[in-house]
C-alpha cells in the first residue's frame, strides 16, 4: 500500500536521525514543531470539530479537558486557552475552512500532512487508553485535511506492532539486548520529552500509571519500533493489558461461567486472528440448517477491523426461529403470495385485519419462536452492555453491527449503557440492519449519549415478514427496520436498503452486498483506496452531509435569535 510505504519511509528517516543525533536536542511532539500560526490553527480546528461532533452538555467536560490538554501538548501560551475553549464550546464554526488552509500551508505539512493524524493519535493515547470520541475526532480532522482513513489504520497498526515487540523483548538474544541498553539513556530522554505531556517545564507523564509506558510505546510511530522497544518489555506488557483487556486476551478470554438470568449461552467467537486498536463485534439475528448454521457464516467477508468478533448467543432458540422462518417462506407461503404481501406492506395500509387468512392460520409457526427470541435478545443486549462497561475488551473503541434480532441486541445494549454514568467513549459506530425495535426518534435519543460516531439504521420498506410479526403490536407502523428514524442528530444515518433487501431473510443471504452498501469494508475491497477518510458509502455520506447542513442551519438560527434578543 502506497500510504504504508510512505509512512514507513518517513518513520525510518526519523529513526535514523534519532540514532545519529546523540548530542542534539531531543525531538519534540510533532504538533509542536509547527509554526505559531499552524499550532493555533491546529488547536482551533480540533476545538471546532469537538463542538460539532459532541455539542451535548454531558460532553462538555470531555471537550474542555481535551482542549486544555491539547493546548499544553502544543506548547501554546495560556493566553489562547479562552479562545480555544470558546471554539470547543461551539463558537467560530464558520472558520473551519480558514483554519484548515492555514494548517496545510505550514512548511512541515507540505511534505506529509499525515503528521497531524499521527500527532493526534499520540496525544489521544497519552493516558493509556483510546477513547472512542478521540478516534472519531481524529477521523474528522483527517477528513478535513483530505487524509484517507486507511492511513490512520496504518498508524494504528504500526503502534500495535511496537507494543508487541516490547512484550517479546525478553526472548531476544543477549547481544541485541545489550546494544539496545547502550542506547537506552539517550532514547529514554528523547521519547519522554518528545511525547509526554509537558506542563510548566516538567514532564508530568511519569506519574500517570500507564501513561508513561504508553507514551514511550507510542514513540514507535516517530522513531520506529526498535527504538520504542528500548524502553523495556514491562512497558509493553502493561500497555497490552490496558488496551486489550486482562492478560491481552480481550473478548476471547470471556465466557459466561454460569447462567445469567434467562440467558443460557453467551460467548465471543473470533472472526479474525489479528489485533487492532479498535474492534468490531458482529451479532447474528438467527440460525438455520445448512450454509447459515453458524454464527460466523454471514460475516465471512467482513473486514472492518483486523480484530473482529462474533457473539454466539442462545443458539438453540435462534435455530428454532431460523427453521420456522425457512418453513414459512419456502413452504407455506409461495413466491407469488410473498410479492403480493410486499406490495401490500409498501402501500402502507397494513393492519391486523388485512393479512391473508391463509397466512394467519400458520402464524403460530413463527409467532412462538419469534416471541421467545424477542425477549432473550433484550436480555442478551443488557448483558453485553455490562461486559463492555467492565472493559473486558480493554480500553479501545468498539463498533457493533447486527441484523434482525442481532440489531435488537445492540439496541438494548446501548439503552443499558446509556443508563450508566460516565459511559461515553466506549462505542464508536453502530450498524443496525432490519432492526425489530421501536422506530420513533424519542426511543433512539438515548443512543446518541453513548455512540461517538455514527448510528446507521438500515431498513427495507417492503419487509412484509417484519411487518407481519408486529401485526398485533401498537408499534407495528413504527418499526426501525421498516422505515427511517426521524432523529435530528449528526450521528443518525438512515439507509434505505430496499434495492438490496427483497425480504427479511436477505439480511443474512445478501450480507456481503449490504456491507458494501453501508460502507463497511470487506475482504474483496480491502485493496481499494477509499480516499474519503470515512466509514461510509456515498449513500451514507449523502445522508451525513444533509445532517451536517441541517445542523449548521440550526446553529445559525440560534445565533441569529441570540443576536436579536441582545438587541
Amino acid at each position: 500500500m502506497a500510504a504504508e510505504e510512505k509512512w514507513k519511509g518517513w518513520a525510518s528517516k526519523q529513526h535514523k536521525e534519532a540514532e545519529d543525533g546523540e548530542e542534539k536536542e531531543p525531538c519534540v511532539p510533532l504538533g509542536r514543531q509547527l509554526g505559531e500560526a499552524g499550532r493555533f490553527a491546529y488547536a482551533a480546528l480540533c476545538g471546532i470539530s469537538l463542538a460539532w461532533l459532541f455539542p451535548e452538555n454531558e460532553q462538555s467536560s470531555f471537550r474542555t479537558e481535551f482542549i486544555e490538554g491539547f493546548v499544553k501538548w502544543l506548547d501554546l501560551p495560556d493566553a489562547v486557552l479562552p479562545a480555544m475553549t470558546a471554539f470547543a464550546g461551539g463558537l467560530g464554526g464558520e472558520g473551519t475552512e480558514t483554519f484548515t488552509e492555514i494548517l496545510l500551508k505550514d512548511p512541515i505539512l507540505k511534505e506529509n500532512p499525515l503528521l497531524i493524524t499521527q500527532d493526534l493519535l499520540s496525544f489521544s493515547l497519552r493516558d493509556g487508553y483510546y477513547d472512542a470520541r478521540a478516534r472519531v475526532l481524529i477521523c474528522r480532522v483527517s477528513w478535513l485535511l483530505r487524509i484517507p482513513l486507511a492511513e490512520l489504520e496504518v498508524l494504528e497498526e504500526s503502534l500495535l506492532e511496537s507494543l508487541k515487540e516490547q512484550k517479546e523483548e525478553e526472548s531476544e538474544t543477549a547481544e541485541v539486548s545489550r546494544r539496545k541498553k547502550e542506547r537506552r539513556k539517550k532514547l529514554k530522554r528523547y521519547l519522554l520529552i518528545g511525547l509526554a505531556t509537558v506542563g510548566g517545564g516538567t514532564v508530568i507523564g511519569l506519574t500517570g500509571g500507564l501513561a508513561a509506558p504508553l507514551v514511550a510505546a507510542g514513540a514507535a510511530t516517530i522513531i520506529g519500533s526498535a527504538g520504542a522497544a528500548a524502553l523495556g518489555s514491562t512497558a509493553g506488557i502493561a500497555v497490552m493489558a490496558s488496551l486489550f483487556g486482562a492478560a491481552g486476551a480481550g473478548l476471547t478470554g470471556y465466557k459466561m461461567k454460569k447462567r445469567v438470568g434467562a440467558i443460557e449461552e453467551f460467548e465471543f467467537l473470533p472472526l479474525t486472528e489479528g489485533k487492532q486498536l479498535h474492534i468490531t463485534i458482529a451479532i447474528t439475528g438467527w440460525l438455520c440448517t445448512g450454509k447459515y448454521g453458524s454464527f460466523t457464516a454471514p460475516w465471512s467477508s467482513m473486514l472492518h477491523s483486523s480484530e473482529q468478533y462474533c457473539l454466539a448467543w442462545e443458539s438453540k432458540y435462534l435455530m428454532e426461529l431460523g427453521n420456522a422462518l425457512d418453513s414459512l417462506l419456502n413452504g407455506l407461503v409461495n413466491m407469488m403470495a410473498q410479492e403480493a404481501l410486499k406490495f401490500t406492506v409498501l402501500s402502507g395500509i397494513v393492519t391486523a385485519l388485512t393479512w391473508p387468512a391463509s397466512l394467519l392460520t400458520v402464524a403460530s409457526v413463527i409467532d412462538n419462536p419469534w416471541g421467545v427470541c424477542l425477549h432473550r435478545s433484550a436480555e442478551v443486549g443488557k448483558h453485553l452492555a455490562h461486559i463492555l462497561l467492565s472493559r473486558q475488551q480493554g480500553q479501545r473503541p468498539v463498533t457493533l453491527i447486527g441484523f434482525s434480532l442481532g440489531a435488537r441486541v445492540i439496541y438494548f445494549c446501548l439503552q443499558e449503557i446509556a443508563q450508566e454514568k460516565d459511559s461515553q467513549g466506549i462505542i464508536e459506530d453502530v450498524v443496525l440492519l432490519g432492526a425489530p425495535v421501536e422506530g420513533e426518534a424519542k426511543h433512539w435519543k438515548a443512543l446518541t449519549k453513548v455512540v461517538s460516531g455514527r448510528i446507521i439504521n438500515g431498513y427495507c420498506r417492503g419487509d412484509w415478514l417484519l411487518s407481519f410479526v408486529y401485526r398485533t403490536s401498537s408499534v407495528q407502523l413504527n418499526v426501525a427496520g421498516l422505515q427511517p428514524v426521524d432523529l435530528h442528530d449528526r450521528r443518525m444515518v438512515n439507509m434505505d436498503l430496499s434495492s438490496v433487501v427483497n425480504g427479511h431473510l436477505d439480511y443474512m443471504k445478501q450480507m456481503d452486498t449490504i456491507l458494501k452498501a453501508v460502507g463497511i469494508k470487506t475482504k474483496e475491497c480491502q485493496q481499494e483506496e477509499k480516499g474519503s477518510g470515512s466509514l461510509f458509502s456515498p449513500l451514507a455520506k449523502k445522508s451525513q452531509q444533509a445532517a451536517s447542513s441541517e445542523a449548521r442551519g440550526e446553529e445559525n438560527t440560534r445565533r441569529e435569535e441570540d443576536e436579536a434578543g441582545g438587541e
